[in-house]
């Protein structure tokens, strides 16, 4: 496909979802489904970006879905107003670090036993597949700082956390098939790969994060400066992270979660006072704007709404585009009854029993155990993680062979999980709040009696 073709194609999909976006809101269907077919009809047609056996555009999609898991990763840490230190924290740190752990460990079971895979591709395999997508599982995912709904912050947390916990896997594979370097008996991959990784990922991400947006708030609250360009704030931020975490060697992934949680973090403790009211003394709406901007009291929430806004406008867009292109791959992916029996077990085995496992004995009702254990949603993680790892040298039959599940294990997730997301939320909402009405009422019986 020339890029006339793409840009005319991906142009026809913005319009369209710009026109019909709210239609589809209401319909069965997500938009990732929409995409998905889309790009499908262009693989069909001669159009796919590439076959599973090149590896002429493996940079090429590497990179783009890196960008957007960057940016998604940093919206995700935008979403989330609570300190790791708050004790909501601890179901998305045992499902990001356990659960995955577990996950990567049963892949790699099935992927020798099963599959036939040497242990190096089978681990590595594991990394591809085992964290959760991020962009994909918006539906299901906190949508403002307040919420705290334990099942939706549990899975936005995991979603923001995993896919930088997946890389020391990712790594330990390519090791152990010859392409990286692991040291003597494992120790340069524990300690730079792991240890260094995460700690380092995550101490950057919270200093910059920190820094930058405590620096945005002094300038326009006692300079009136640093005002508008939002949007350069947020993509400057994203990069800087990116390049600082590169290059000393930290999981790019975390620290840019980590950044966007720090940022979110600056609009804390400073709501005594009530924001100006942009309909007063006959405000303009720049001038409104501008009062709030720099209000001492709201100069952080405002900064940080805006960034988010538009951070989740770029998320649409990198999912729009990359399922597009995972649809247009797909008419050439094979697929053989090995590979839907190791789907089949993927989604109805293994990661409801990492879930299970990880959060053993945690405050969890039996709905949202279901549930986290059922959202395990594949996605652009997954898709980058594979073109990583062919762009390592990853090559042979057992490479073609992570190809094809990895990209239909997406194309499952995007169908099933898009199909099944509305109701299931819709229900256990109503279910959330069948117990807080009973709640007051029990109450009210114990004071009774």
């Amino acid at each position: 496909m020339t890029f006339s073709i793409w840009a005319l194609v991906i142009g026809l999909m913005f319009i369209m979802m710009a026109l019909a976006g709210s239609l589809m809101k209401r319909l069965p269907v997500s938009a990732s489904m929409f995409y998905l077919a889309v790009g499908y009809g262009l693989g069909i047609a001669g159009w796919g970006p590439m076959e599973p056996d090149s590896r002429e555009l493996a940079p090429i999609l590497e990179r783009v879905t890196e960008v957007a898991l960057l940016i998604s990763l940093f919206s995700v840490g935008m979403k989330l107003g609570l300190p790791f230190s708050s004790h909501h924290w601890r179901l998305p740190l045992r499902l990001a670090f356990i659960s995955m752990a577990l996950t990567v460990g049963l892949i790699t079971a099935v992927g020798v036993y099963l599959l036939a895979l040497p242990l190096g591709a089978a681990v590595l395999l594991g990394g591809i597949l085992a964290p959760t997508d991020p962009v994909l599982a918006s539906d299901v995912q906190v949508d403002e700082p307040d919420d705290r709904d334990r099942l939706r912050f549990s899975l936005t947390g995991e979603g923001g956390l995993n896919d930088g916990a997946a890389f020391p896997f990712v790594m330990l594979g390519l090791g152990l098939l010859g392409m990286h370097e692991l040291g003597d008996g494992g120790w340069q991959w524990l300690w730079m790969d792991v240890l260094w990784a995460l700690a380092g990922g995550l101490l950057i991400g919270a200093l910059l994060g920190s820094i930058i947006g405590k620096l945005v708030v002094y300038l326009r609250t006692n300079h009136q400066q640093a005002l508008g360009l939002d949007e350069f704030l947020a993509l400057g931020l994203i990069a800087l992270t990116f390049g600082v975490a590169q290059l000393v060697h930290a999981s790019a992934f975390v620290a840019v979660f980590a950044a966007g949680l720090a940022l979110q973090r600056i609009k804390e403790g400073s709501r005594e006072e009530p924001a100006p009211n942009p309909g007063v003394a006959g405000l303009q709406d720049k001038e409104a704007h501008l009062a709030v901007a720099t209000h001492p009291q709201h100069a952080g929430a405002y900064m940080t709404q805006a960034v988010r806004g538009f951070n989740d406008q770029l998320e649409r867009i990198a999912e729009l585009i990359i399922i597009l292109a995972v649809g247009a791959m797909l008419p050439f992916v094979e697929v053989d009854r090995w590979t839907l029996l190791f789907l089949a077990l993927l989604f109805f085995v293994l990661r409801p029993l990492s879930v299970w496992l990880g959060l053993l004995g945690a405050p969890v009702s039996g709905d949202q155990r279901l549930l986290i254990a059922w959202f395990g949603i594949r996605g652009i993680g997954s898709v980058y993680y594979l073109m990583f790892a062919l762009n390592h040298g990853w090559s042979g039959s057992a490479a073609d062979q992570a190809v094809s599940i990895t990209l239909t294990a997406v194309a499952v997730s995007i169908v099933l999980h898009g199909v099944s997301v509305t109701p299931l939320m819709a229900r256990y909402a109503r279910r959330q709040v069948r117990k807080s009405e009973r709640a007051p009422s029990n109450d009210r019986r114990n004071e009774i009696r």
